[in-house]
């Protein structure tokens, strides 16, 4: 009976490493896209910020040009 117990809790401890291990690397793998997701949205700002401000540039020379080119 006690070899079959030991078995038996041998087996257990086995199944639930096994479980440990996958849960552990789960983790890692949505971790590293959570990462990459937000790396990627600040990039996306930051680069939205840049054009918004070359584009508010534009702008404002082209009224620039529009109001001493009619002087």
């Amino acid at each position: 009976m006690t070899a079959n117990s030991k078995k038996s809790h041998d087996q257990a401890e086995a199944s639930f490493s096994k479980t440990q291990t996958q849960s552990l690397a789960l983790n890692r793998i949505l971790s590293e896209r959570d990462a990459v997701s937000q790396a990627r949205e600040e990039k996306t700002a930051r680069l939205r910020e840049l054009r918004l401000g070359k584009e508010a540039e534009e702008l404002v020379a082209a009224s620039a040009a529009q109001h001493k080119g009619k002087r």
